[in-house]
């Protein structure tokens, strides 16, 4: 399969071990502070291509890997190989092989929901976290309603055996369905798309995709994690929500500060689920000023800005 150092050749793409397996890791700049981007699904790590330049010449060192069964990353078998425990231990072993002093943890989709619980039980010491377009599991569940049990019917869908993967391997393919629902299509080059099109062609792939959702509920996750509890976050936490989002409502979001002790919340109007690279040049800003501890501007703020930039 390809990787995202096939269309950004400033990228490198490196295999590293971690947890005992191998992922495939996007990788750019140096330093001793490390911000690790987890994707979502159905994606892959070129869905951060718009950020990791721009963090490189912040001065950080940016990984974004593809998460087990994804890209070219160990794919295990069985739906207890893609547990939320397994999953968490793979970005805290993938942290342990950067070996930074500093780590932001930067995620979106599948990726935050791995995140908001690796930053609530602190499996590695992060400094800074930022989430993106997935909401804490607090406010999600006191905001569902059936509304977003309706939103939410691919969940249930894919708990199903085997008719899951010949449907989505019948589709029209990731990458199409990704570019369709975004509200900036033009973002998703051919590359691009033929990339995650290939990434969920592979009937390994996407069983493995589909394993995350089937560990979550058939195999007994998120009735693991509620007898844990909802341990308040304490690190800085950036969260980005665009607000069109095609499967969570924006009031999965209403309450967030209460398990965040330090939150920054922007929603960017106008921008669907797919947020970072709907509206990079907003987010690089956003995120440029919470990792340098400066305010957060809004979403309408920069809008304006660039608007009046292009008038003059």
């Amino acid at each position: 399969m390809r990787r995202t150092a096939d269309i950004l050749p400033e990228i490198r793409t490196e295999m590293v071990a971690a947890n005992g397996l191998n992922f495939e890791v996007d990788m750019i700049g140096d330093g001793d502070h490390l911000i690790i981007c987890l994707h979502g699904f159905p994606e892959h790590s070129v869905s951060w291509r718009f950020q990791l330049p721009y963090l490189a010449r912040l001065g950080y060192r940016v990984w974004a890997p593809n998460l087990r069964g994804y890209g070219n990353s160990s794919a295990p078998q069985g739906i207890a190989a893609y547990s939320l425990e397994n999953l968490m231990d793979d970005v805290g072993g993938l942290i342990d092989a950067a070996g930074c002093s500093k780590v932001t943890l930067m995620a979106h989709d599948w990726g935050a929901v791995i995140a908001w619980h690796f930053a609530m039980h602190q499996i590695r010491k992060i400094d800074q976290l930022v989430i993106c377009n997935v909401p804490h599991p607090g406010p999600a569940a006191a905001a569902m309603s059936w509304a977003q049990l309706k939103k939410s019917w691919y969940i249930f869908f894919f708990q199903l055996p085997r008719l899951p993967e010949r449907m989505l391997l019948k589709s029209a393919g990731m990458g199409a369905m990704i570019q369709t629902t975004a509200a900036a299509p033009n973002n998703f080059s051919e590359a691009v798309v033929a990339l995650y099109n290939e990434n969920g062609g592979r009937k390994e792939n996407v069983t493995a995709m589909i394993n995350y959702y089937r560990g979550l509920v058939r195999g007994g996750g998120m009735r693991r994690q509620k007898r844990l509890g909802l341990p308040i976050i304490s690190v800085p936490t950036l969260m980005l929500w665009g607000e069109d989002d095609m499967a969570l409502s924006i009031e999965t979001t209403y309450g967030t500060e209460n398990y965040v002790q330090d939150l920054t919340l922007r929603y960017l109007a106008g921008i669907s689920h797919w947020v970072q690279q709907d509206a990079p040049e907003a987010v690089n800003t956003m995120l440029g000023a919470f990792l340098a501890g400066e305010p957060v501007p809004e979403y309408q703020t920069l809008v304006n800005a660039a608007a009046t930039t292009e008038l003059g």
